[in-house]
């Protein structure tokens, strides 16, 4: 295992904010945030998960990073070399681990994904490609929506390929609108290096009714998403957060900011007793990846309309739990003109391009 040099890109002071760190996070890749003085003397950290629990916890972006930093991390001095850094890593599992000289100032950072080989995953990945994509005419009249050129590659071979690099390999595409072009160009996934077999929809089934036509049930929890997300969500984290929170399915999700053009009044009565002009709102968003463990398919409907919306408010209505997943990573849905142009023209989405 190597030291990475690079960790001052990590590095963030105490008076920042949540979205400073989160920045900081999707721009170094290391999934950490080293708090630390002018003088690089580490405070503390903040990891990927601190993010995502403060999130639900209802910090904005706009909120110091103060309340969740780790003030005691696990550290390991210069001279401890390689060998303790990973053994500490697996006794606490964690994947990243500040390096510091005898004044606890930063000299480097140990990362596991630099040297630990990616575990093949048996968790079938169900990605929904059908849709007809009518707001994106006329780009979409005689190519599949899944299938525009972003950094001239498909949009679903984005998906497909960064999956893989997580090392999923077994893949299932719904299709409908103009489906043969998706078949012809992906086949059987031989050359991708991964499976792909096909959910082919005789009549538009919805964002969720396709997995009706799943010809067997996984043995295992799998994933669905929307085959026109590009998103630099780690889907084999996501997976695993799904797994330890034991709810038949997980939902991710994105903070999504509006602002109100205009000055909204609060009134009891006839009486104003706030003002607030142009007021800036936070909600969460539906980001189009899924959870879902295995049962959940039993309560779907062969070849029947089924939006996603629907199944999971069913699921809440019969008490079978939903799980959350903020992401804070880079996220685009492209579902609009205006989206496919920032897709195109998005600095993040070329790095995401750059490791296909």
């Amino acid at each position: 295992m190597t030291m990475n040099k690079l960790w001052n890109q990590a590095s963030l002071p105490l008076e920042s904010t949540v979205q400073n760190a989160i920045q900081v996070l999707n721009d170094s890749g290391s999934r950490i945030v080293l708090v630390a003085t002018e003088s690089s003397e580490l405070i503390g950290t903040i990891s990927d998960g601190d993010i995502r629990r403060a999130l639900l916890k209802g910090l904005t972006l706009e909120s110091s990073i103060e309340t969740i930093v780790n003030r005691n991390p696990v550290i390991v001095s210069s001279e401890s070399g390689q060998e303790i850094a990973l053994k500490l890593m697996n006794e606490f599992k964690i994947q990243q681990i500040p390096v510091v000289d005898k004044q606890n100032r930063i000299i480097g950072l140990y990362l596991w994904d630099e040297i630990n080989q990616v575990q093949a995953k048996k968790n079938l990945m169900v990605i929904m490609a059908g849709g007809l994509g009518t707001r994106l005419h006329p780009h979409t009249e005689k190519c599949p929506k899944p299938m525009l050129l972003v950094s001239g590659k498909p949009i679903l071979e984005h998906i497909l390929n960064k999956a893989k690099r997580e090392g999923f390999s077994e893949f299932v595409l719904a299709i409908y609108h103009l489906g043969h072009i998706i078949e012809e160009h992906f086949g059987n996934g031989e050359k991708f290096g991964v499976n792909i077999n096909y959910l082919r929809e005789e009549i538009p089934l919805g964002t969720a009714g396709a997995l009706s036509l799943l010809p067997f049930t996984p043995d295992s929890p799998f994933i669905v998403t929307n085959g026109d997300v590009l998103t630099d969500i780690r889907y084999g984290e996501f997976l695993n957060f799904h797994n330890s929170h034991k709810m038949p399915a997980t939902l991710a999700v994105r903070l999504q900011e509006s602002q109100n053009p205009f000055g909204v009044v609060h009134l009891r009565d006839n009486e104003v007793v706030r003002y607030r002009e142009k007021p800036i709102t936070y909600d969460y968003i539906n980001a189009g990846v899924y959870a879902f463990d295995p049962e959940v398919l039993q309560i779907i409907v062969k070849s029947t309309k089924l939006d996603m919306s629907t199944l999971i408010e069913t699921l809440i209505q019969e008490d079978k739990k939903v799980a959350a997943f903020p992401i804070h990573e880079q996220w685009l849905d492209v579902g609009r003109p205006s989206d496919f142009l920032a897709a195109e023209d998005s600095l993040s989405l070329s790095k995401f391009d750059e490791a296909n």
